[in-house]
């Protein structure tokens, strides 16, 4: 933009000095022309009354002599009876036919003549006689000055075209800092800054701008806040519900049923304590070991499993595999996917999950024996669910991996039913620069 401004300015600046160059340069060489011009009528009209008085070739010589163009021999005086004065016609350059041109046109005129111009002034004497006065103008003589003139005119053009795109950058300038700023504001605040806030500066229309920004990221920092309460709040409210199901659960005495449902009731409490901690404090970037985190979320679905009869499988979680996101939206993600599996698809459905490590990238697949997916892109849609439930669990899985820049995948599993594949980039990548993608298999579901 800065580049643009510069460039404008000077053809700008550049055409409007050339508008104003262009014709007075023209008019300087003007000037220099009928100024010599000038001179030289003013000389020759000094000879008219000398002419008038006597036509006596010594005199008229001696008067030739006492003005500037007969001192420098370029004056000559023709008569009627064909005389030249002075003799030796030094100052003549005239043809013949252009001084009778002169005598009959019975005015002053310049004629072409060779190393410049001859202004012919004829004076009218006794008898109807007239004699022509020449005076030799060399061409240097018609444009004494005119390069001087043209070589100053020239600097200031330049001088002004020069001080227009100085100041054109120095305006460029403070409004792309002032737009930079905004935008590394708006960056910064894009990627977790709550905090980024601008001093308006610059244009007023950037002014404007940065006090709109502060406004709105004020506006949605009381959003968030006000968000973070409200989870906490219904969170807390949970725990009424849950202090009965926990007293229902201590009734129950011994036995691994009831072993298994106090596991279950304080996982929930586990879990809505989770949740109320979370949403009181802001949200920020955190990493987590992908492979831990499947190990525990395994291990914790593997009971389940162990009763529906269903075959779990972990592969590929011996070595760490650090990620970019907090573990407890990566524990959400894949517990969403598992809930899935243990949701839609009957007792005994085998699952595995597989974690994948290539080169800047990180993939969790979760693959079943169930029917599949009949609709991938419908189960994409946040809210929408074909088997019952909230419709939020895909979507929940989608949104950890591209919070990396990474995205979710629906195909088909080698066992048969439907395989989610997440993939993670191990590098955060800044909100500006993700590309969310949602590349969905098309293959058809198995009823």
């Amino acid at each position: 933009m800065r580049r643009t401004l510069v460039l404008v300015s000077l053809a700008v600046t550049s055409m409007v000095a050339l508008a104003f160059l262009i014709p007075l340069a023209l008019t300087v060489r003007e000037i220099a022309r009928d100024r010599a011009i000038s001179a030289a009528e003013r000389q020759a009209s000094a000879l008219g009354p000398v002419l008038v008085v006597t036509d006596d070739p010594a005199a008229l010589e001696r008067a030739v002599a006492t003005t500037q163009a007969g001192a420098a021999h370029r004056m000559a005086v023709h008569l009627p009876d064909g005389t030249d004065v002075p003799r030796d016609a030094n100052g003549s350059r005239a043809r013949p036919a252009q001084l009778g041109e002169a005598a009959r046109r019975g005015r002053s005129h310049t004629a072409r003549v060779p190393g410049g111009y001859a202004l012919l002034q004829p004076v009218a004497l006794e008898g109807g006689q007239t004699a022509v006065v020449e005076v030799h103008l060399p061409a240097a003589d018609l444009s004494r000055g005119v390069w001087k003139a043209w070589l100053v005119m020239t600097a200031v053009a330049a001088a002004l075209v020069a001080g227009s795109v100085a100041v054109a950058d120095r305006l460029g300038a403070r409004m792309i800092r002032s737009t930079r700023r905004l935008a590394e504001t708006a960056a910064a605040f894009g990627e977790g800054d709550l905090g980024a806030r601008i001093e308006p500066d610059g244009p007023p229309e950037l002014v404007e701008a940065g006090a709109a920004f502060n406004a709105m990221a004020d506006h949605v920092v009381q959003l968030l806040a006000a968000e973070r309460e409200m989870a906490a709040d219904l969170s807390h409210r949970l725990r009424t519900p849950l202090a009965a199901l926990r007293l229902n659960a201590e009734a129950l005495g011994e036995g691994p049923v009831a072993d298994q449902t106090r596991q279950a009731v304080d996982r929930i409490e586990h879990e809505v304590d989770l949740i109320i901690r979370t949403a009181r404090k802001p949200a920020g970037r955190g990493s987590c070991d992908a492979a831990k985190v499947l190990r525990d979320r395994v291990a914790f679905w593997s009971v389940l499993a162990e009763d529906e009869g269903r075959g779990c499988e972990l592969i590929g979680a011996e070595q760490a595999a650090p990620l970019p996101i907090p573990a407890t939206e990566l524990a959400a993600a894949v517990d969403a996917l598992l809930g899935n599996v243990f949701r839609h698809t009957p007792d005994g459905t085998d699952f595995a999950v597989t974690l994948h490590q290539g080169q800047g990238v990180t993939g969790i697949l979760v693959a079943d024996a169930g029917p599949g997916i009949a609709d991938p892109d419908a189960a994409l849609q946040r809210g929408r669910s074909g088997g019952g439930s909230t419709g939020l669990g895909l979507d929940i899985a989608r949104r950890a991996a591209e919070a990396t820049g990474g995205h979710l995948r629906i195909h088909r599993s080698v066992l048969g039913g439907a395989q989610i594949q997440l993939w993670f980039r191990t590098k955060w990548l800044p909100p500006a620069r993700r590309r969310s993608r949602r590349l969905v298999g098309r293959r058809p579901s198995r009823a």
